[in-house]
């Protein structure tokens, strides 16, 4: 099965890993099997070792779809999610043979995409894929690649993914010490265990928010929810599906944030003119949002972060329609209540319990993760300009804190979100896979 993607490198960015055939994946949730995946089935060499190092030594449940509610859905259509670019039908052709029968327009639960990316990995698999079960603590280079130690033990490889995803939340001071903060909004045991008749306040808005909120009320009509932030915005609903496509073309020069703002603005006046919904021209701009990105100089995008990203995110980023009817219906009922401003507004300490839904912490200066701060320490990485991820190059290779590329060292998934701001959506994750591979085994064949 063919399944390179088909994008090449930045050519002035990249430049070949030492030659590899021992790469360790260190992040086993979506980020870190498409990465195997795409190694195992783009490569027959038979002397490819490819170690998915994940803490729990279960696969494919990383923070996004390791909810065991089943009415936490996808927020992105079931035709959009095959684990390979060339062939979209994938995901659908799993869930018939699994004896579902999925909408392709649908949006399927996201325990269900967990379970595709494991059984999609066992049937790629061979004797070249071993999972490592256990954290890794410390990545060591060496003169013939580098040293994973995780907890006593050590292993080598030429080559190091990093997949490891999203952090748990920011810590927010104003929180600290609350007796019922659930600081890990993930921990659904903790939130089932509420009081039935539970008053909680949700911090965030965005879409964890919105699974805390489902998992929180729709099972005791008791409890009741203040969901607060900033904004006070909530993600937009999917609507059925429209056949028109809007695509813009994004002038040539220089980009700021405001003229790309005015730019997305005009469009969805003149798509509303013809009838088209302003979804469709979010959904046109997606191809096109990385190439955007680059193209702000780092003042800009500060900018962006500043003034626009929250009213992009909420339009980029959808819920499912049963979703938002599920939320429709508490706000109704009066059990959800949405509070903007941030937590100034609501007396937290009056609440049963606080679930921070604040959204993952970004800034790896300040992770607590030990991985993290070891190669930090070691000046294997740093965080980008904005801290919203590792400073990379456009093909996922790690910079470190010198300005130079690290060799072998790569980067998948949310920790490129600095250098190109699309990087937590399955479709752009599988590119990044797709092109990461590609690298790797390019070099190991010199």
């Amino acid at each position: 099965m063919a399944v390179l993607d088909r994008a090449q490198p930045d050519p002035a960015a990249s430049r070949p890993a030492p030659a590899a055939a021992r790469v360790a994946v260190v992040g086993g949730g979506a980020s870190g099997v498409l990465t195997a995946l795409q190694l195992l089935s783009t490569s027959d060499d038979s002397s490819l070792c490819v170690t998915v190092h994940e803490a729990t030594g279960v696969l494919g449940r990383g923070v996004a779809y390791g909810t065991s509610d089943p009415r936490h859905l996808l927020n992105v259509r079931a035709r959009h999610m095959s684990a390979f670019a060339d062939v979209p039908s994938d995901l659908l052709d799993w869930a018939r043979r699994a004896g579902r029968d999925p909408d392709p327009l649908g949006f399927l639960p996201r325990m269900e995409y967990a379970a595709y990316l494991q059984d999609t990995l066992a049937d790629t698999a061979d004797h070249r894929l071993t999972i490592s079960a256990g954290r890794v603590d410390d990545l060591v280079p060496t003169d013939s690649g580098f040293e994973l130690q995780a907890r006593g033990r050590t292993s080598v490889a030429d080559v190091v993914v990093l997949a490891y995803g999203n952090q748990r939340p920011q810590e927010l001071p104003e929180l600290a010490g609350l007796p019922g903060l659930i600081g890990n909004p993930w921990d659904l045991a903790a939130i089932r265990a509420l009081p039935g008749d539970a008053d909680v306040v949700i911090v965030g808005t965005g879409l964890t928010a919105i699974d805390t909120a489902i998992t929180l009320l729709e099972d005791r009509p008791r409890r009741r929810a203040v969901m607060v932030s900033r904004s006070g915005l909530l993600p937009c609903a999917h609507i059925a599906q429209q056949s028109t496509a809007w695509v813009t073309d994004v002038p040539a020069g220089p980009l700021t944030a405001d003229s790309v703002a005015a730019l997305v603005r005009h469009q969805v006046e003149a798509a509303r003119a013809h009838g088209v919904d302003w979804r469709n021209v979010v959904d046109g701009l997606r191809p096109q949002t990385q190439q955007i990105w680059r193209r702000l100089d780092v003042d800009e995008r500060r900018r962006f972060l500043a003034t626009y990203a929250r009213d992009w995110e909420v339009r980029r980023h959808r819920m499912a329609p049963e979703v938002a009817d599920r939320i429709d219906r508490y706000r109704r009922d009066g059990r959800l209540t949405l509070v903007p401003g941030g937590t100034g507004r609501v007396d937290v300490g009056a609440a049963d319990a606080v679930v921070n839904c604040t959204g993952p912490l970004t800034d790896i200066s300040r992770t607590d993760d030990p991985l993290l701060r070891a190669l930090q320490a070691r000046g294997l990485v740093a965080p980008d300009p904005l801290r919203l991820g590792l400073e990379s190059t456009v093909s996922g290779e790690v910079i470190g804190a010198d300005g130079r590329v690290v060799e072998g060292l790569y980067a998948v998934g949310p920790p490129r979100r600095g250098t190109l701001w699309e990087s937590t959506a399955i479709p752009e994750i599988r590119a990044q896979a797709a092109e990461v591979a590609r690298l790797v085994l390019a070099a190991a064949l010199r």
